[in-house]
């Protein structure tokens, strides 16, 4: 019994000892993984370096008059490094000694805790002795550079724990002016407009650097000695004018909210050239306000009475028709047409009509009359003269989405002579708002076709890289002398016809043509009384500069719904604005001059400057006089103005518009140490100009 008992004593002793050792495994594990999982995950991912990609900077797009449309700005995520060697040593001494006034300071320029919450959140972050702390998010450049002046954070990274993660976020400064042409660059969303056309040439090329990864994957740059810099993107300078951009917007935007129309667009095209000036596409929310939602200046719709000009011109082309040759319309609004019945949407104004009147009163009797005439025995002739005027394709326009024409097969049956006299007035073909624009266009090129184009030059630091030039299309679309009789015509429209009493007190000539078309697309057919009211036209007509097409989808059973009503108004006001704000009355209405209002100041050594002015042969006033070797170039009244400049070695300078070399100059020249962020010309700096320089002080230069 005691070999028994002894044998038992001993085996209960190893059972207690084997659960005394699995209850110290199981609750070591536990303090590890929940009490110390952090402290030694991060010591884990310490011990992981890698490289990472440094985004560059997405180019900025311009207008033709120098505003930003779209453009990268920088945004700044703060965060403290608790565990900094120079934050903790002497027991926090530093720490401790600022964070009342650090308290203070973040109250102060954020404004989203009291003094006494921020000193709650540095104590706790410093007590726990996280690496990568985030105190701020989203803080503007201006912030920035104020939070970088506060006690402790002004001392550098290595004695405060402040760390910035730099972030771009992409702006469109306008906000609705072309939004859905410029496009905007989103994370995660597919791009559109010149963002997206764009895309290789903004987004310029990534940098590296050496990274390691701490607790919670976050990655902190382990050396600037092993960091290669992205090189940014390349900026694009539009044809968009941001004044006729404005002007054709605001007429659209009107007419759009009295009407409660369903959505429209209104395009401005430079006559000669093709680039557009302007490009408006408005859409109606559920709510009843106004967005640029779509690009309905490149969706194909039926087109309406506008087609007529394509059919005028194929009529005249063949040489069997004048302007000045009867046609039968009769008085009931109503006639037969070789195949099919035809309606005016108003009664002309007599049984009879000239072929320039049936343009000028819009009657599709009278155009569907001319074409059948013209091409009933061979109605894919009338086909070949749209491919002629480019209808059967794209523009070419350097922006994605537009989308292609759709026309009927044509054939000598019945079926083909009722496609050709439905398309001779606007049905059974559809075509985008910037196609009739673009053929339009041509007729007051004299017959010229240019293709539309929205990018006039690509820079890089302010350097040309490329320049788009205009390009034409075809030569002439038809002889001189049948654009002479369609431009005749068009002018009539305004006078004598659709359009007359829009244009009865204009005081300068303008030539067009108005259109309206049951709309059937979508959810809508030919009887809810949905239309789609369109004018198209160019001014002044005798020495045409800009053309424009202005196009409204109606509300159903809208009581305005005509291209007179809707469409020409919106035009008019587009057209009395710019005539007012960029051509004077006169032989060959000039341009009116536009002062250069833009401010600018170049700073560096005197000599380079007088240098670079005597190259340029640009003339200026020296005011330096004997007054040391740095000076500044500013705009004046009467022109550049040479001052002596401050180069202080004790205050810091403003930087903003010096290149690479000079702002190096001054900064090392006071002692200072420089980081260098982009290239081209300064556009900020950490340090404010005016405040005292510490040698030795960091300072971060932003170059454009």
């Amino acid at each position: 019994m005691d070999v028994k008992k002894d044998i038992l004593w001993r085996v209960y002793v190893s059972f207690i000892v084997l659960i005394g050792i699995g209850i110290a495994i199981f609750s070591k594990a536990f303090t590890i993984q929940q009490v110390e999982g952090s402290h030694w995950r991060s010591m884990s991912d310490s011990l992981h370096e890698k490289i990472q990609s440094i985004e560059a900077d997405r180019g900025t797009i311009y207008s033709a008059d120098g505003q930003m449309l779209s453009t990268s700005v920088p945004q700044f995520n703060i965060y403290v490094d608790f565990g900094a060697e120079g934050l903790r040593e002497d027991d926090g001494k530093r720490f401790k000694e600022n964070l009342d006034s650090l308290s203070y300071g973040l109250s102060n320029l954020f404004k989203d805790k009291s003094q006494e919450e921020y000193k709650r959140i540095l104590q706790k972050g410093y007590q726990s002795k996280k690496r990568y702390f985030l105190l701020e998010q989203k803080v503007s450049f201006e912030d920035y550079k104020e939070l970088k002046q506060l006690p402790l954070v002004r001392l550098g990274r290595n004695k405060s724990g402040f760390i910035a993660e730099t972030k771009n976020i992409r702006l469109n400064p306008y906000q609705l002016l072309a939004f859905r042409t410029i496009g905007l660059e989103r994370q995660n969303a597919q791009k559109i407009g010149l963002e997206k056309a764009y895309d290789s040439i903004l987004q310029g090329t990534q940098g590296r650097r050496l990274v390691r990864y701490i607790a919670g994957g976050v990655a902190i740059p382990v050396d600037e000695d092993f960091q290669i810099e992205p090189e940014n993107g390349k900026d694009i300078t539009t044809t968009i004018d941001t004044h006729i951009q404005e002007i054709a917007e605001d007429a659209l935007m009107k007419m759009m909210v009295s009407s409660e129309s369903v959505n429209g667009c209104a395009i401005v095209m430079d006559v000669k050239t093709g680039a557009i000036k302007a490009i408006a596409n408005l859409g109606r929310r559920p709510d009843g306000s106004y967005w640029e939602d779509y690009n309905y200046a490149m969706r194909t719709t039926e087109p309406g009475s506008t087609i007529k000009l394509a059919t005028l011109l194929a009529v005249l082309s063949e040489g069997k028709t004048t302007l000045k040759d009867p046609v039968e319309i009769g008085s009931t609004g109503s006639a037969f047409v070789g195949v099919r019945l035809v309606n005016d949407a108003e009664r002309a104004p007599k049984p009879i009509l000239t072929v320039e009147e049936c343009f000028a009163h819009s009657s599709n009797i009278g155009m569907s009359k001319i074409a059948y005439k013209t091409f009933a025995t061979q109605p894919h002739k009338f086909l070949d003269y749209l491919h002629k005027f480019h209808l059967d394709t794209i523009t070419g326009i350097d922006l994605p989405g537009e989308e292609m024409p759709l026309l009927p097969k044509m054939s000598k049956s019945n079926e083909g002579l009722h496609a050709m006299v439905t398309m001779s007035f606007g049905y059974a073909i559809q075509v985008s708002p910037l196609q009739t624009l673009t053929l339009y266009n041509a007729v007051a090129n004299n017959g010229k076709m240019m293709q539309p184009y929205l990018v006039d030059a690509i820079t890089n630091d302010g350097l040309p890289v490329r320049k788009f030039l205009p390009v034409t299309i075809a030569e002439n679309i038809a002889n001189p002398t049948v654009i002479k009789a369609a431009q005749e015509s068009m002018h009539d429209v305004t006078i004598e016809g659709t359009a007359k009493n829009v244009f009865k007190n204009t005081t300068y000539p303008v030539a067009g043509k108005t259109g309206t078309a049951h709309v059937a697309d979508g959810k809508y057919g030919y009887n809810d009384g949905v239309y789609q009211a369109s004018f198209v036209g160019y001014f002044p007509y005798d020495n045409p500069q800009y053309s424009c097409i202005v196009v409204i989808k109606t509300k159903p059973y809208a009581p305005l719904h005509y291209g007179g009503q809707l469409a020409a108004p919106v035009f008019k006001e587009i057209s009395d604005r710019l005539y007012t704000m960029k051509i004077r009355q006169g032989s060959n209405y000039a341009f009116t001059h536009i002062n250069d209002s833009n401010n600018y100041q170049y700073a560096g050594q005197k000599n380079d400057l007088k240098i670079i002015m005597q190259q340029l042969r640009i003339p200026y006033k020296d005011s330096t006089h004997s007054f040391g070797s740095w000076s500044v170039m500013q705009k004046s009244m009467n022109g550049p103005i040479l001052y002596a400049g401050k180069a202080s070695n004790t205050m810091m300078p403003d930087l903003k518009g010096l290149g690479l070399k000079d702002a190096l100059f001054l900064c090392e020249n006071a002692g200072l140490k420089v980081n260098i962020k982009g290239r081209g010309k300064v556009v900020a700096q950490s340090l404010a100009s005016g405040n005292q320089i510490i040698k030795g002080q960091i300072i971060d230069i932003f170059l454009n």
